[in-house]
């Protein structure tokens, strides 16, 4: 598929997971083609990084559940915090572990999951919705309900996949990119190199294939796919770039000429517009 393709298969008012982690292997790709899209009223989760800020700052998310929004060398993605302060968008706020469960009970389809995390915490004061159950067992333990966060449709990047959907990870951090794709109704997989199936093993083991093609509706190549996040080990974050994302997003014209710029043509036009500016960067 293309990422035009992926959009297209879209609506808005669904609910979609995006994989990665910060500034950390996002399908920035596809993301961009959803920006170029029609598509809003969106309920995104997400580990949350510049996903969550183009979007946010495109005015698409109606509802955000998240742990954070980081660039992790920035800490606070911008577009998000300022979409925070003014209260542009519904927000959940939960700890990174009930993310990570919600989408197990969603992937497991059970309605929720019991879990310590959140307890005691702030967690729980700013989720009112937030409920707990006692175990059935002599414990009698307060355990915190997680509700499954069960996706219309999500979006990952990895390193290789074949055409069938089987996806390959080849950095240091798997994040939970498998769990988004079996917690979804549907799930779409960029890559930065479609191979055959026999050559996903041929260098790594069997433990860097993260996705399987039973969770994956269809399969994109683009190289370059997660910039300007990293794609370890094809590539660093751009953190050139990335200063100079975050630095625009502060003033509103500096951010309509990134836009005009970076993210006004097509995926082609973007990467060619990157390159430009790596030569003036290296050039100065």
């Amino acid at each position: 598929m293309t990422a035009e393709d992926v959009v297209g298969r879209l609506e808005s008012g669904m609910t979609i997971g995006i994989g990665g982690w910060g500034s950390r292997r996002k399908p920035m790709a596809l993301v961009r083609a959803l920006l170029r899209s029609e598509i809003g009223d969106l309920t995104v989760v997400s580990y949350g990084g510049p996903d969550v800020g183009l979007l946010a700052a495109a005015g698409k998310i109606r509802k955000l559940i998240a742990a954070f929004a980081t660039l992790d060398s920035i800490p606070l993605e911008p577009h998000f915090q300022r979409a925070r302060q003014r209260a542009a968008f519904e927000m959940v706020e939960f700890d990174e572990a009930m993310v990570m469960w919600g989408l197990t009970a969603a992937a497991q389809r059970l309605p929720f999951m019991p879990v310590r995390a959140g307890l005691a915490s702030d967690v729980m004061r700013v989720n009112p919705s937030l409920r707990t159950v006692t175990s059935p067992y002599e414990d009698g333990e307060e355990l915190v309900a997680v509700p499954a966060l069960r996706l219309d449709a999500a979006l990952v990047h990895v390193n290789r996949a074949d055409a069938h959907g089987n996806g390959q990870y080849l950095g240091p951090d798997p994040y939970f990119d498998d769990l988004f794709c079996e917690a979804a109704d549907r799930a779409y997989l960029s890559c930065e190199r479609i191979v055959d199936t026999a050559d996903l093993l041929k260098d790594h083991g069997p433990q860097s294939l993260l996705v399987k093609r039973a969770f994956v509706n269809g399969v994109v190549e683009t190289a370059r796919g997660a910039h300007f996040t990293s794609c370890a080990p094809d590539y660093d974050r751009d953190e050139t770039f990335q200063r100079a994302y975050a630095q625009a997003a502060r003033e509103p014209d500096a951010w309509r000429a990134f836009c005009e710029r970076f993210l006004s043509g097509d995926e082609d036009a973007y990467q060619a517009a990157v390159a430009a500016f790596r030569d003036e960067e290296a050039a100065a």
